[in-house]
Order: C-alpha cells, then structure tokens, then sequence
C-alpha cells in the first residue's frame, strides 16, 4: 500500500491510500500511518480510500482499530471516496453507521469545522 499526506493548514490531514489492506501488508502499513499522525498531534484525519482496490478482514479491523485510537485521543476519523466493494463490506458488517463517510471532498473537509450545538430550546427558562 502507498501513501500521500496532505495538510489542511493546521487543522487536518488527509491520507490518500493506494492498492490493498491486506494482512500483514497494508494493515500494517495502515496502523503505522495513523500512529505517526497522532504522535505528531494529528486528531483530524481523513481516509481518502479512492484507490484502495482490495481489502480483506485484517484490512477492516485495522481500520476499527485507528478509528478507535483516533477517537480515544479526542480526534475523528473520517471516510471519503470508499469504491463500491469496500462500501458494500461496511453495509454488510454494519460500520457503515460507526463510520462518516463522504463522497466529495469538500463536504468531508468542511465537516471537521461544523461546530455542533444544542438545539435552542424556546420558552425554557
């Protein structure tokens, strides 16, 4: 598997993956990558998966696994450009719904500075 870091001023990165993540190979590679990001004080990290062409169950643990340690460092970890094998094996093992997932890479970008907030709540005092 290789690999392409891109920064978004100081805010984000994005890592664009290219060829499989398969056990021992790119999964390895994978959890490096991620790693590397967080010790450098990365929290905001979007997958660009466009040109993953395989991936096996190894892959997608490795992939529930950076997801859990970027959220457990206070970060995200977003999805963007999932080919339509990979998208179909996260609909079948259901972390289509643990997973963001984005098509376009604006949307994905701008998603990182949503702030989110309470509802207003009228008449509440």
């Amino acid at each position: 598997m290789k690999t392409v870091v891109r920064k978004i001023g100081n805010m984000m990165t994005i890592l664009a993956l290219k060829g499989k993540i398969t056990i021992g190979a790119g999964d390895v590679m994978l959890r490096e990558h991620i790693n590397n990001l967080l010790e450098q004080g990365e929290r905001n990290i979007l997958l660009n998966m466009a040109e993953i062409t395989y991936m096996d169950s190894s892959g997608l643990g490795e992939l529930i696994s950076c997801y859990t340690s970027v959220t457990n460092r206070g970060g995200r970890l977003k999805l963007l450009n999932l080919i339509g094998k990979i998208r179909d094996l996260l609909h079948v093992t259901q972390l289509i719904t643990i997973f963001e997932v984005y098509d376009n890479e604006a949307e994905a970008v701008a998603s990182f500075f949503v702030l989110k907030s309470e509802p207003l709540k009228v008449g509440a005092s």
